[in-house]
């Protein structure tokens, strides 16, 4: 006879998170399944929807988690540093070390762009890198802060993209916050 385990989590949606993050990291958004996640948590195929109803559901909780840990991760910079520079560096750190959030928060054909969490998450990762402009010994003035705020964020998520997808021709090093230093300083050129 066959003994029937019975498995517990003690937070499944957050282990939920956890194994999507795994599996996006491995294969990509495109190739994730509800089913795998289950059978990655060890639990029934059924516990996944149950949690976010579908594979877009689980990808908009993904992208809340990944725009809250990037605002964190931009706060925490400026206010250690009070730097705009650091900040980019801290962008382009967890461009690399969240990289399967970071393919999420960036494709909003995934994920629900209109949930009320997401539209949050979103707004208090952008005010985070709008507040690293206001670092800047020289702040532009009104008028011009969002083209300043836009340079800064094409500059940062560009050059974690291009490390993201091996697509410099030449090796910059194994750090890619390091190798984005000089790049980044080029906004106070």
């Amino acid at each position: 006879m066959t003994e029937k385990r019975s498995y517990h989590h003690g937070d499944l949606r957050r282990a939920l998170l956890a194994a999507a993050a795994e599996a996006i990291a491995e294969s990509g958004p495109a190739a994730l399944s509800l089913r795998d996640l289950a059978r990655r948590a060890g639990v029934s195929h059924a516990a996944p929807a149950h949690h976010f109803g579908d594979k877009a559901g689980l990808l908009t909780a993904l992208a809340v988690e990944g725009f809250d840990r990037l605002a964190d991760a931009l706060n925490t910079s400026r206010e250690r540093t009070g730097s705009l520079l650091e900040s980019g560096v801290a962008y382009v750190r967890f461009a690399t070390e969240n990289r399967a959030h970071f393919e999420v928060m960036f494709q909003p054909s995934l994920f629900d762009r209109d949930d009320p969490e997401v539209v949050a998450a979103g707004q208090r990762a952008a005010a985070a890198l709008s507040a690293g402009v206001s670092t800047l010994d020289d702040p532009p003035p009104a008028e011009d802060a969002r083209e300043t705020e836009l340079a800064a964020w094409a500059i940062v998520h560009g050059f974690a993209t291009l490390w993201l997808a091996g697509a410099f021709p030449d090796p910059l090093g194994d750090d890619a916050g390091e190798a984005a230093r000089p790049v980044i300083r080029r906004l106070f050129d």
